[in-house]
């Protein structure tokens, strides 16, 4: 099972407010803080947000190598709706809103949301099918 997953940001309190926000709607809570980093945890796994000196770009880029996107549970439709409706006051986007709630298929009930950063996740209804 996933015990944690890091992700470097290019400016902290910009991802504070987006990922924070999200990850505390999920049902995280908050469980360490330091000048460059914070985490959330549910249960044994927890989310790593940290503004690296290493950094080499300042921009996550989803179609290249690497990480593509963090999906989620999210309880049922309604709650998907909420997270989406209040979504964009925390910085991020509705990917495919052409598409929704199906963009991942006619079974499928999920959003795709980007933030400033080009950070992408998919939040999957539990009574998506």
């Amino acid at each position: 099972m996933l015990h944690h997953v890091e992700l470097w940001v290019p400016d902290l309190e910009r991802a504070v407010t987006s990922w924070g926000w999200l990850l505390e709607r999920l049902g995280c809570a908050p469980y360490q803080s330091w000048p460059a980093g914070r985490s959330w945890r549910m249960g044994e796994t927890y989310v790593v947000l940290e503004q690296s000196p290493a950094l080499t770009g300042d921009h996550h880029d989803r179609l290249r190598p690497g990480l593509n996107h963090l999906a989620f549970h999210v309880r049922d439709r309604s709650t998907l709706d909420e997270l989406v409706t209040a979504a964009p006051a925390h910085g991020w986007t509705l990917l495919f809103p052409d598409r929704h709630p199906f963009a991942g298929g006619p079974e499928h009930r999920a959003a795709y949301l980007e933030n400033e950063d080009g950070f992408e996740v998919e939040l999957v209804a539990a009574d998506a099918r």
